[in-house]
């Protein structure tokens, strides 16, 4: 078996923010930004209106090294959107950077995206035939073209127009100089939260971000809304045909911090109900239970409770070093592994140790932690996932890797655990998943997005069906 990167994680989608109708507009957005560091340390920005004109800026990078104190001066407005990116399209760089900016016929708008578009190719060629000059490499930009070639009068309906041609997972946030927009897929796969700082409307991705800057979380948007903002208040559109709502199941499983709430449910509660799972799933005689940190916890917890086994810190994290996945180049997240974690002896020596992780995707930093605890002195190892094994790739804004590169795609579960070099190995059911959810599973109408684990894809996959039918070459993003 051969892998070539150290890359145990689904990379993160994108984290997005808006707020309309307060005097300091950028400071929240940076916080809510702060607030959604974990889903994408790549890169960040900001971009303000001020009544006059629109002002941005954009950087490599985290956001506490760029949006500092006085962001009300570089960043002045009483409405704004930002943006922390994980790029899955379009390489790192500093155009491809959201928030993204445009002057259209009805003025300007900037508009920040979470998510992924499986049929921008195919856009983008239809859009590049007809004379559209691309900046960046992302799909988010194909809707800025889309609402430049719309023949509707209002910005307003131009944004719904360009929607309507769009497929795939996405939340955009976008800002004009009189409104700020929120809109979700129909499927509900990539989320937006709306809340309220006084008479101030806040979009963000997770309740997290609004717990931050002070806001009151009013609900979720729904599948397939789109919420326009101004001065006047809130109007609700509701422009996609009806389609079954399948919200991603990886923001329970890793995407969402532990303290927020999604579809109602508390994060960490349902991480914590995976690990009762997998005790009653995979039981094994051991001594103690590990979690891989960070993401691990929560479901090694719940593993500890249901068994009565103890729940120590074998492995200790560095926090002063960026998570491993999100490291933009392959040496990068090598030397990141070999900095992150550290052995505790003083809990693993002569013990048998289960040790519980969110996921599993490539299986190499799996491997590493293994040996690391071995090499502490660990009697037995056993490793269990608090996911059910991923056999298919995702295309709606998780960059995890290509099927041949999927870990459980390739292999079978005893070949896994010998190349893991573990004493036993166990993934938590599809079915067990859906239970720490609160739901049983309709495996012929399946209530969330499960595909990583399944196969069943909740939308058309335009972009990737054409390449794989070889009917034509796939438009590269990068051409």
């Amino acid at each position: 078996m051969m892998f070539d990167h150290d890359d145990d994680k689904p990379r993160e989608e994108c984290g997005i923010i808006g707020v309309f109708d307060h005097p300091e507009a950028s400071l929240l957005v940076a916080l809510g930004l702060h607030a959604l560091q974990h889903r994408g340390q790549e890169a960040c920005g900001i971009t303000t209106y001020d009544s006059v004109k629109f002002h941005t800026e954009r950087h490599m990078g985290l956001v506490g090294e760029h949006f500092g104190g006085d962001l009300a001066e570089r960043l002045p407005g009483s409405a704004g959107i930002g943006h922390n990116r994980y790029s899955t399209q379009g390489i790192p760089a500093l155009r491809n950077i959201q928030p993204i900016y445009a002057d259209l016929e009805t003025g300007g708008f900037a508009i920040a995206h979470n998510g992924n578009l499986t049929n921008a190719r195919a856009l983008r060629k239809k859009l590049v035939r007809k004379g559209s000059i691309f900046q960046s490499t992302m799909d988010t930009e194909v809707i800025l073209h889309l609402l430049a070639r719309s023949d509707q009068e209002t910005v307003s309906d131009r944004f719904l127009d360009a929607i309507r041609q769009i497929e795939g997972g996405f939340a955009f946030v976008g800002l004009t100089n009189k409104k700020l927009i929120g809109a979700r897929d129909p499927s509900g796969l990539r989320p937006l939260i709306l809340g309220k700082i006084g008479k101030a409307y806040v979009l963000a991705s997770e309740t997290c971000a609004l717990d931050l800057m002070g806001a009151e979380t009013i609900r979720e948007v729904q599948p397939g809304e789109v919420v326009i903002i101004t001065e006047n208040g809130m109007r609700s559109f509701n422009p996609f045909p009806s389609r079954p709502v399948r919200p991603c199941l990886f923001e329970y499983v890793y995407f969402a911090r532990p303290d927020s709430v999604v579809q109602g449910r508390s994060v960490y509660e349902v991480r914590r109900r995976m690990g009762h799972q997998l005790a009653i799933e995979h039981p094994a005689d051991i001594d103690v239970v590990v979690p891989v940190p960070d993401s691990g916890v929560p479901a090694a917890i719940g593993f500890s409770e249901h068994s009565g086994v103890p729940f120590q810190l074998g492995i200790i994290r560095s926090h002063y070093v960026g998570r491993t996945f999100l490291q933009p180049t392959q040496s990068g997240r090598q030397r990141a592994v070999s900095r992150k974690h550290s052995p505790n002896r003083a809990v693993l020596e002569g013990k048998k140790v289960l040790l519980v992780d969110d996921s599993i995707v490539r299986g190499n930093t799996s491997r590493k932690i293994v040996q690391m605890v071995r090499d502490a002195g660990a009697k037995e190892i056993h490793f269990r996932s608090a996911s059910p094994p991923i056999t298919h790739q995702d295309f709606y804004g998780i960059d995890m890797a290509d099927r041949s590169e999927l870990f459980a795609a390739n292999n079978s579960l005893e070949e896994m655990r010998e190349f893991m070099k573990v004493d036993s190995l166990g993934f938590l059911s599809v079915e067990g998943l859906y239970r720490a959810v609160g739901m049983e599973r309709d495996a012929e109408h399946p209530q969330f997005a499960d595909h990583c684990f399944t196969g069943n894809y909740p939308t058309r996959l335009i972009d990737h069906d054409q390449n794989e039918s070889g009917k034509e070459r796939q438009l590269s993003l990068l051409d």
